[in-house]
């Protein structure tokens, strides 16, 4: 079916808008009316590209207690997102040719959103093959790697870049694994280790130090670097640094640029993550956000139970797709943050990065993908509302001004709340 929204607002375009969707595209965006079987009045509402997540975990298969492809999917659609970017760390991993393949065929079925995978690193042989099923990426959880083991791992990683159609692109998990057991081993002589140590225990430094590594083994073997939920204010010199000699780009959750590591204090285990939140002089904020910068939420939900272990057995991961667009839009209305760079940090930049044609930007030709957002709406989150398995998250109670209010994907609506 044809769709025109009407009375659509546009980022840095003045007066209101008819945009008609077509066969999954784009079709045609004017100022004078346009005909269609279907009109929608947007009612002067903002409409934005689609919004696209770089990092989620969906935990399928595997870990669907936690979550799963339709549940996660059905929360991106309400936080806003049209598309997707699932992490290999599910049981199995994704790091065979048979777990990529299957994976694929899951999410085909639940997803309610455009989805992309990244691929974990395995024998040439076996990477190889994963190849042939278009990862988006190769995902290196730098964390769990020797020195030797990442040397290897890079260098596999330029061959197949020059011998199939791997694009290069490499996104690393930056916490530099010699550093973080010797300061875990250190914490854990102590008689008690309350939430907070968790920061200590894989201290910016280690951030630091592996993003440095990172830096250093893409730049040798000619790759592509995405660094994952960058935390420290130190490793963000750095890889703006880089930028201006080699391909490198950079994700920010919301957690990280809205709370340090004090909250520890409020939130117990509820806010353990990987890398842990900083202390306020380390951090990232949110005025580190300009129109380079990507969001990335690591939505990574966990049970309840799973959180609520002890400080060194607990889960680490918080859910952030229903939470962001949100927090971001509050900043917006704050004046912390300018309106006009959000295509770019919640859309654009991220299918630039990884290769997306025809998504992140309101073009004639481009996808149906499109979010429509509401400035003036308020609230508190209400985690009893939300598409997600997980029963918890740092904001639940916070209050908002600005919400997505519906999301289309391919031209069809798969939120709405107008």
């Amino acid at each position: 079916m044809d769709l025109v929204l009407k009375n659509c607002k546009l980022i840095n375009e003045t007066g209101e808008y008819y945009i008609k969707l077509e066969d999954g595209r784009i079709n045609e965006i004017s100022k004078t009316p346009l005909k269609s079987e279907k009109i929608i009045d947007i009612k002067n509402n903002y409409v934005l590209p689609g919004f696209i997540d770089p990092h989620i975990h969906f935990r399928d298969p595997g870990l669907t207690q936690k979550e799963d492809f339709k549940t996660g999917s059905l929360a991106a659609a309400n936080g806003g997102f049209t598309t997707v970017i699932d992490m290999p760390n599910t049981l199995p991993k994704t790091n065979t040719y048979k777990a990529l393949k299957e994976k694929i065929e899951i999410a085909e079925k639940k997803s309610v959103v455009n989805f992309e995978l990244q691929m974990g690193h395995n024998t040439l042989d076996e990477m190889r093959k994963m190849i042939e099923l278009d990862p988006i990426s190769v995902k290196v959880f730098m964390d769990l790697e020797s020195d030797e083991s990442l040397e290897k791992i890079f260098h596999d990683l330029s061959i197949l870049n020059k011998t199939t159609k791997y694009n290069g692109l490499v996104a690393v998990h930056c916490e530099k694994k010699s550093i973080v057991e010797q300061e875990t081993e250190k914490l854990k002589q102590k008689e008690e280790n309350p939430a907070i140590d968790y920061t200590y225990a894989r201290p910016a430094e280690s951030e630091d130090e592996s993003v440095r590594q990172a830096i250093e083994l893409a730049r040798a073997n000619n790759l592509k670097l995405h660094i994952c939920h960058l935390s420290s204010s130190k490793s963000l010199a750095r890889v703006k640094n880089a930028s201006k000699s080699m391909p490198v780009s950079w994700e920010f959750t919301p957690h990280h640029l809205l709370l340090d590591n004090s909250a520890y204090n409020i939130y117990g285990t509820l806010i353990k993550t990987n890398p842990p939140l900083r202390p306020k002089e380390n951090s990232v904020k949110i005025s580190d956000l300009d129109e380079t910068s990507i969001i990335g939420t690591d939505h990574a939900p966990h049970t309840l139970e799973d959180k609520s272990k002890d400080t060194w057995t607990s889960s680490p991961g918080i859910p952030n797709l229903e939470t962001v667009v949100p927090l971001l839009l509050t900043e917006v209305n704050k004046k912390n943050l300018d309106l006009n760079i959000l295509p770019k940090i919640l859309s654009e930049n991220a299918a630039k990065i990884y290769g997306l044609k025809n998504k992140g930007k309101i073009a004639q030709g481009y996808d149906a993908d499109l979010t429509v957002i509401d400035l003036k709406q308020k609230g508190k989150f209400n985690i009893e509302e939300f598409k997600t398995k997980a029963e918890y998250s740092p904001f639940d109670g916070w209050e908002y001004q600005g919400m997505p209010i519906m999301t289309i994907v391919n031209g069809k609506i798969v939120m709405n709340k107008l």
